[in-house]
């Protein structure tokens, strides 16, 4: 296939597209960027939550953790709900969920009922997610699409970045004992108002229009019974109760690895790869039987899919972390504010915004090639980042990472969204969500497992003591190193892909 032309996407181009389509997708972005804040901002306030809530490690642990596997565990059946019964219902639902959750958060009056809240916030955020992949690919086309996932990416990119900066200042104005509170409590006004611009934007003759779309739209080869073609509107509950508890068995002990019952927490490692045997026999099964699984697995053998979520995954693993150890290091190791720790990644921010939405429109020029260049240019910014960090033992300012963080942004920027486009370019459009969320799946499950690694190592280099402060950069330059290792993977991932196309 030539890279310069892009790929068949499974459009018909019978249909025009929705003269509403950048509205729709305006008010996309603003659940996205609110669910994904609700990730980062979350990071400088941890010491905050921890003397006002009395909170132990573990239950410190579970306010990240808690989140990241909630999220994991819906989105694949979520995708497919909106898959059967169009993306509004599932996208109004997911925002109710997650403004009710923020506002719980908010007026948590211990860490235990914190911990509840951020489950369900979890569960919204995955609701919300495979809607917003499934819109773009139903009804963007084209270069469109690649403009739109452009968006996405920049969005992604602002949101993740941002929330430290945004959280540094709530702080710093509500004050250490309420201002975590205010985390939460800002996505309250923003949820209602998507929820309102939702509900004018696609009302009740837009949502039948989904649903009917979905039993027009040609499913894959060997997805039709009998010569006929089916309605794709099986929901396949065991399939989906299979796949939760797969994934709940491979995150568990990454998130839980100080769980009471000691290294029995990892038993759950091998019921997990059984139940992901069953479910994969039992979605060829259903497909067999004429039936519509929830997840096609032909979708696997499409290469720019399977290796665009392969990479998603080792690429979420390693950079999600970056900021959790940022955070720590600036205020434990270095005595410095959270106001400060926030404001270290808005180069970042701004230069992740500005070439996710570059690259994206390039993406189908360049194919994986733009993926693995800013895939090295990371890499090339975090041996920068961690040279300055063992340095400051030497009098060298931290903020020279307003420079290395501002490289890592923009070269992440030309991982996520160009990706992204690439990966779900050949996927059909009935099974948009479902595709989408399984490689958003794989992103949550890689970044459990780097968070519960990459932290891991730190805390055992830093060790514990009346030196454990003056460790600070050994141990940040050690849990960095295990970035590198995660993102290096993503880049072999990409090497393949590329050389298996130029052959």
């Amino acid at each position: 296939m030539n890279a310069a032309e892009p790929p068949p996407t499974g459009d018909t181009g019978v249909e025009p597209p929705d003269p509403r389509r950048w509205r729709l997708l305006a008010v996309f972005m603003a659940t996205v960027f609110m669910a994904l804040l609700g990730v980062s901002i979350v990071n400088v306030a941890l010491p905050s939550i921890e003397s006002s809530l009395q909170a132990s490690s573990s239950q410190l642990q579970w306010i990240l953790a808690g989140y990241a596997l909630t999220f994991g565990l819906v989105l694949v059946g979520a995708g497919r709900l909106g898959d059967i019964f169009g993306r509004g219902p599932l996208f109004l639902i997911g925002v109710t969920i997650f403004v009710l959750s923020s506002l719980a958060c908010g007026l948590a009056p211990d860490a235990m009922t914190l911990n509840i809240a951020r489950g369900f916030q979890g569960v919204s955020a995955g609701l919300i997610n495979p809607q917003t992949v499934g819109m773009i690919q139903e009804t963007f086309r084209g270069r469109e699409r690649g403009t739109a996932y452009g968006i996405l990416g920049a969005v992604v990119g602002v949101a993740t970045a941002i929330g430290p900066p945004l959280g540094g200042v709530i702080l710093a104005t509500a004050g250490a004992e309420v201002g975590w509170r205010w985390i939460f409590f800002i996505n309250v006004p923003i949820g209602i108002a998507t929820f309102i611009a939702a509900l004018v934007l696609f009302p009740r003759p837009l949502v039948r229009r989904e649903r009917d779309a979905g039993s027009k739209d040609s499913l894959p080869a060997g997805s039709q019974a009998g010569g006929r073609r089916r309605p794709n509107r099986d929901l396949d509950p065991t399939g989906m109760l299979l796949l939760g508890l797969a994934t709940l068995g491979v995150m568990l002990p990454f998130v839980e690895r100080q769980s009471p019952i000691g290294l029995w927490i990892w038993a759950t490692l091998p019921v997990a790869g059984v139940l992901g045997f069953l479910f994969v026999r039992w979605e060829r099964r259903y497909k067999e039987r004429g039936r519509t699984p929830m997840i096609d697995l032909a979708i696997f053998r499409i290469r720019s899919y399977s290796l665009g979520a392969a990479l998603s995954s080792a690429y979420f693993a390693g950079m999600t972390s970056i900021w959790v150890l940022i955070s720590l290091f600036m205020q434990s190791g270095l005595g410095e504010s959270a106001l400060a720790a926030g404001l270290i990644g808005l180069p970042s921010a701004i230069a992740s915004g500005i070439m996710s939405t570059i690259a994206s429109r390039r993406a189908f020029d360049y194919g994986r090639r733009l993926v693995v260049l800013g895939t090295a240019i990371a890499l090339i910014a975090l041996v920068a980042t961690i040279v300055v960090g063992l340095l400051t033992t030497q009098g060298v300012s931290v903020w020279w990472w307003l420079l290395t963080l501002g490289v890592l942004g923009a070269g992440g920027g030309m991982v996520i969204a160009p990706n992204q486009t690439l990966t779900l370019a050949d996927v059909p459009n009935q099974y948009a969500g479902s595709a989408g969320g399984a490689m958003q799946t794989g992103q949550r499950v890689g970044t459990s497992i780097g968070l519960a690694v990459i932290t891991a190592v730190t805390f055992a280099a830093l060790g514990t003591g009346p030196g454990a402060v003056d460790r600070w950069p050994f141990a940040f330059a050690m849990g960095m190193l295990m970035v590198i290792g995660f993102i290096t993977l993503a880049l072999l991932i990409g090497l393949s892909d590329t050389r298996s196309r130029r052959t």
